[in-house]
């Protein structure tokens, strides 16, 4: 199942650490379909991904273990979040959580408001700034079931929208890039990206997400 996404925020469970992202990068193959397989707990995460070794493990390393599965499969059934965790292998990831080009972060989290100016480092755009621009909206999200697979539909409440004219804040391949507050120095996440489109960008508001996972973010 080739996907990627931005080996982005870090959260821990005790002294647990994992790789955040979305479930639909780390757990995103929920049938048995052309592969022969489905996402199961304990499968290599890899950094980079596939897409960025042309399909080849030989130019990655295994950084973390898979550790929840699909949140968002099969639809209407499952949790207000697109997130899933992986136990980081030790010495493979930095430990203080920095993100590319953001830095370290807060260990504490700020609500979205409307107008609150943010960043997100993501691996197809990298670093870009935004603002808020609604709060507790309703998306219908499309997905497949696996790499080529099928289409599916799932719906939210209570999400974070972000102005992205022109693709320009987000685009494919960001989706599990951290949303935090636009300050210099330990910002506070905010949400966790996962959707969008030539206009708008969705994340899940990040409370939603560690809750989920009984989970709390690597920080300062």
């Amino acid at each position: 199942h080739c996907v990627c996404g931005p080996l982005g925020p870090l959260a821990h469970i005790g002294a647990t650490q994992y790789i955040l992202s979305n479930s639909h990068v780390l757990a995103g193959d929920v049938v048995n379909g052309g592969n022969g397989t489905t996402s199961h707990i304990g499968d290599d995460i890899i950094q980079p991904g596939l897409i960025e070794t042309n399909c080849s493990p030989a130019g990655s390393n295994i950084v973390a273990d898979l550790s929840s599965l699909s949140t968002i499969y099969p639809p209407g059934s499952t949790p207000n979040v697109d997130c899933a965790i992986a136990q980081v292998r030790p010495g493979m990831v930095s430990t203080d959580g920095a993100i590319l080009e953001v830095g370290t972060l807060s260990a504490n989290t700020l609500g979205a408001s409307v107008g609150l100016a943010v960043k997100k480092s993501g691996r197809t755009t990298g670093l870009t700034r935004s603002t808020i621009s609604g709060i507790n909206a309703s998306v219908n999200v499309g997905y497949s079931d696996e790499c080529a697979g099928g289409s599916f539909t799932k719906s939210y409440t209570g999400q974070i929208l972000i102005s992205n004219k022109g693709s320009r804040f987000q685009n494919s391949g960001d989706s599990g890039s951290l949303l935090v507050e636009d300050v210099s120095t330990n910002p506070r996440a905010v949400g966790l990206c996962y959707a969008g489109s030539s206009s708008i960008a969705v994340a899940n508001p990040i409370g939603d997400v560690l809750s989920h996972l009984g989970a709390q973010m690597v920080g300062q």
